[in-house]
């Protein structure tokens, strides 16, 4: 018997998948708009994964090899997965609790709409690097400042894109967050020498967004708001009681997270804790949520926390804007993410299997000419691979590897490409609907990813200014010959 050699794919080869999911992607956008990610963006990814391991087949690669691929990628986003599951349970026991309506009522008596747009930013910022997580901040404060913005008739989509901004900023920042740990160990260098070189490009961009943000809410109508916001007021104190101490389950995941307890179980107990919060604040709400008769109180209690973590939270206030506001959560409500996701990611092990993603790479790479061109190149590849890997630690992984030796050989410091994929890789994964974190931010916020992309400025400029700083030599560091000394002789010995 003779083992078939596997061909390496041609350019071509690796741009037809491509451009046929493009092409079915903006079909889908065309024909079903804002509601795209709820399905049909799901079935473009899975024909385009059939096209895609159809040229895999003509390479000689078997379905066995594609599908351990598939496998993979898949499982290198399980704990995104999870952690999704866990953030529609905390969100279903945070409105049963009353939680995020405290949140929203006491938002709505402090916050000011000319400027709530870039207090959203701020806080946002402020929790994420505290935390370093990204994620946590938007499934916890990013959820009751939604719920601000909805109880004050401004826009929800700026609002997700400050939301998206703060966040973001506030984890580049922290020595906390994992792809702020994961970038410089990709690219070889030192973890507080990466997080002050990021600052040239982080600082700029926040402030432009901050300033864009200003803008927008001075020149926003505040008239009709005040109706709103002492409707959503009444509607809360008929139906929920509201408490300082029902922010308890938010201090519970931030103190969690802050001693570095991994995400999942962190927002799991913050789920828990909204469970507990839920059954000594608001008993009647769980009686009417679990309708049954039959039960004793204290089952009723478990039945509703059990329900309200698996299904979400729902009650009829009498109030439209506020039914809206809690009638939400719950794990069921997270699948059509998931499924989007795991389409993604089917996609994109095909391509990476087959060696048609590392192809596309290469061919990006004899575009280079100078440390411009450089950092332009990792920047469009890393979004690149954002949207085709579906996944922000393969697209810092990934161009870290490929492009390392590049930067070595022009004599660029490591920091270069650390902050390089950062500012293309992590800023612009919450851009891509079908991106895990795009997909995240969506389900957790309410918000279609297309609906707030226009607004998160933070993500959109940060790539801009890397590409301005690698073509004017601005903050551009070179490699110390005596570091680089050291580091011959330590290869040496």
């Amino acid at each position: 018997m003779t083992t078939k050699t596997k061909k390496d794919p041609s350019l071509t080869d690796a741009l037809i998948p491509m451009l046929f999911l493009i092409g079915l992607l903006t079909l889908a956008v065309y024909l079903f708009g804002e509601d795209a990610s709820w399905g049909p963006n799901q079935i473009a990814l899975t024909f385009s994964s059939l096209v895609a391991a159809v040229i895999g087949l003509k390479n000689r690669h078997t379905w066995d090899d594609m599908g351990k691929g598939v496998v993979k990628s898949i499982s290198q986003a399980m704990g995104a997965i999870f952690i999704l599951l866990a953030v529609g349970a905390l969100i279903g026991t945070w409105v049963m609790s009353g939680t995020v309506t405290t949140m929203i009522y006491y938002g709505l008596q402090v916050l000011s709409p000319k400027i709530f747009y870039p207090t959203v930013v701020i806080v946002s910022a402020v929790v994420a690097a505290s935390i370093g997580s990204s994620w946590t901040t938007v499934g916890t404060i990013g959820v009751g400042l939604i719920g601000i913005a909805h109880g004050m008739d401004m826009s929800l989509s700026i609002t997700a894109g400050a939301i998206v901004s703060g966040s973001y900023f506030g984890d580049k920042l922290s020595p906390l967050s994992d792809t702020t740990n994961l970038a410089p160990a990709v690219a070889g260098s030192n973890l507080y020498d990466h997080i002050k070189h990021m600052l040239w490009t982080t600082v700029p961009s926040i402030v432009i967004a901050l300033v864009l943000f200003t803008i927008i809410g001075l020149y926003s109508t505040a008239e009709g708001n005040l109706i709103i916001k002492d409707q959503t007021l009444a509607a809360i104190e008929a139906n929920f009681n509201t408490s300082w101490w029902l922010l308890i389950p938010v201090l519970v995941v931030i103190v969690l997270a802050v001693l570095k307890m991994r995400p999942f179980p962190t927002i799991l107990l913050g789920a828990l804790a909204g469970g507990i919060f839920a059954v000594i604040f608001q008993p009647d709400q769980i009686v009417q949520f679990v309708g049954r008769t039959d039960l004793s109180k204290p089952m009723i209690m478990i039945a509703g926390v059990w329900k309200a973590m698996y299904t979400g939270f729902s009650t009829s206030t009498g109030y439209e804007s506020i039914d809206q506001l809690v009638n939400r959560g719950g794990m069921n409500s997270m699948l059509e993410v998931i499924w989007l996701i795991l389409s993604a990611l089917m996609f994109g092990g095909v391509m990476e299997e087959t060696g048609m993603l590392k192809r596309l790479v290469k061919t990006l790479l004899k575009m280079v000419h100078n440390t411009g061109s450089l950092i332009a190149t990792t920047v469009f590849t890393a979004i690149g691979i954002n949207i085709v890997a579906s996944d922000q630690y393969m697209s810092i992984v990934l161009p870290g590897r490929m492009f390392k030796m590049e930067y070595e050989r022009r004599g660029l410091a490591p920091e270069n490409l650390s902050r390089t994929l950062e500012d293309s890789g992590t800023l612009t994964s919450p851009l891509v609907p079908w991106n895990t974190c795009g997909a995240y931010m969506a389900g957790t916020l309410g918000v279609a990813t297309f609906a707030y992309l226009p607004f998160a400025f933070f993500n959109l400029i940060n790539p801009v200014i890397a590409i301005f700083l690698g073509f004017t030599g601005i903050s551009i560091k070179k490699i110390d010959p005596k570091t680089k000394d050291e580091n011959k002789d330590e290869k040496t010995e």
